[in-house]
C-alpha cells in the first residue's frame, strides 16, 4: 500500500475528518479502536458510521 495521498482516488469517506485521504493515517487512527476505515465498506455501510468488525462482515456476506 502507498501511504501517501492519492490524489486519483477519491476517498469514499463521508465523515468529516482531518484524515480524509490519508490511507495509512486513517488505518493507524482506526486500529487502536478495533476499527476499520470506510474505504474497506460499501457505500451503504460506510454511510452507518459502524467501522467494527461484525459490521465489516456482515457488510462482506452481503455483497
Amino acid at each position: 500500500m502507498n501511504c501517501e495521498n492519492n490524489k486519483s482516488m477519491k476517498c469514499p469517506c463521508t465523515y468529516s475528518c482531518s484524515n480524509r485521504g490519508k490511507c495509512c493515517v486513517c488505518i493507524a487512527n482506526h486500529a487502536p479502536y478495533g476499527e476499520f476505515p470506510a474505504c474497506f465498506f460499501t457505500a451503504k455501510a460506510e454511510k452507518t458510521y459502524d467501522r467494527s468488525y461484525p459490521a465489516l462482515a456482515k457488510d462482506r456476506e452481503n455483497k
